[in-house]
């Protein structure tokens, strides 16, 4: 069978949670399952890096889609287009857009509604473009794929779709990230120029990750602990309009380390060396850095908005977003109570097992492979 996939999240150096979902799905997938051949469609010249195995082919559809308008071109026209030129059999779409046109059977990855409950985050055209074709793509799918029992049932309610359309199929996390020893962790900091124990915060900077209310939540908190640790946040910004809203107070700028999009050989480092993890955004689909923390037996402060109770359960202090007095004591007991910290480590090491990528991939496979019969 002819499988076409959507790879145009698959970006060398600049991956995020679509890119990392593709990458991680989409290997597994094409590397398991020789007897099947898979078109890869890129919105822009690829990384052979991303052709995983002999039966992938790789095809560039023009132009790149990076603006609402392009968005409609490439899918309705572009993808259309090559779906019939190479007789593909079923799309696999890992970011949730599919073609409306096309009449081949359609599989999408909705990972959150996130643009219907704060359409006010995302720049106005790319909000009026989500808000009106999701519903549109969520109908059309022959199935549709989701990331947590929250998301699954947002769908539900939003846009009237019948349960047995949609499978919950969690994300998995590398299994690059462990956990580091201390001098491991001294060597990580003196390489980054981090001169205490750490915070950290990784994700896109995006305004639902409430970076806003985190950093105030740490200016009281370092105002107020004896000895407190620094802060470092790991991320690009999706627009460079919420860079220039992002305001860094002077006496918390040297505690503050903004580090960018880092490699995932770096991001392992610096996530396997910080003392606590702290991550909360007010809405999130999954939340595939919380899985990465798990993995490395942090303890954590998580949001206790959305999916993330689900993705947490008890292996984590739990904070509303939006209470920045909340958060701040967080990091305090995290700070001063060592046995807390230790506590919740170990309720990450217990937990860390659940989020598998193998068997996200296996869960995918078997939705797809009913889509072909």
């Amino acid at each position: 069978m002819n499988i076409g996939i959507n790879t145009r999240f698959l970006l060398s150096n600049k991956m995020e949670g679509f890119g990392w979902y593709t990458f991680e799905i989409c290997k597994r997938i094409v590397e398991k399952h020789p007897e099947h051949h898979f078109f890869f469609f890129f919105d822009r010249p690829f990384d052979t890096q991303f052709v995983f195995s002999n039966n992938v082919t790789p095809i560039v559809c023009s132009p790149p889609a990076r603006h609402p308008f392009l968005f409609y071109w490439w899918f309705e026209f572009s993808i259309a287009k090559a779906l019939k030129k190479y007789a593909i059999d079923l799309f696999f779409s890992p970011d949730g857009y599919l073609s409306l046109k096309s009449k081949v059977p359609q599989i999408i990855t909705i990972h959150d509604l996130n643009f219907e409950h704060y359409p006010k985050d995302l720049p106005f055209l790319a909000s009026k473009y989500l808000r009106y074709f999701f519903p549109k793509f969520a109908h059309k799918a022959k199935h549709i794929i989701t990331v947590s029992e929250f998301s699954k049932k947002d769908i539900i309610q939003r846009y009237k779709i019948p349960e047995e359309k949609i499978s919950v199929i969690w994300n998995g996390s590398s299994p690059l990230f462990k956990p580091f020893s201390e001098a491991e962790k001294h060597e990580i900091r003196s390489q980054f120029e981090i001169k205490k124990p750490y915070f950290l915060f990784v994700g896109s900077l995006h305004p639902r990750k409430n970076i806003k209310n985190l950093l105030l939540a740490y200016q009281k908190y370092y105002h107020s602990c004896s000895i407190p640790f620094d802060l470092v946040i790991v991320g690009s910004f999706l627009w460079k309009s919420f860079e220039k809203e992002l305001f860094i107070p002077k006496s918390i700028q040297n505690s503050i380390h903004l580090l960018g999009h880092l490699p995932i050989e770096s991001l392992v480092r610096v996530t396997a060396a910080a003392e606590v993890f702290v991550y909360t955004p007010y809405f999130e689909g999954f939340g595939i850095p919380l899985a990465e923390a798990l993995r490395c037996h942090l303890p954590i402060i998580s949001g206790n908005l959305t999916s993330l109770p689900e993705v947490v359960d008890d292996a984590a202090v739990l904070v509303n977003p939006f209470d920045i007095d909340e958060i701040s004591d967080a990091m305090t007991q995290m700070t001063e109570n060592k046995g807390l910290r230790e506590k919740y480590s170990q309720l990450s090491a217990n937990r860390a097992h659940l989020f598998s990528w193998d068997i996200s991939a296996e869960k995918t496979w078997e939705v797809i492979e009913k889509g072909l019969q």
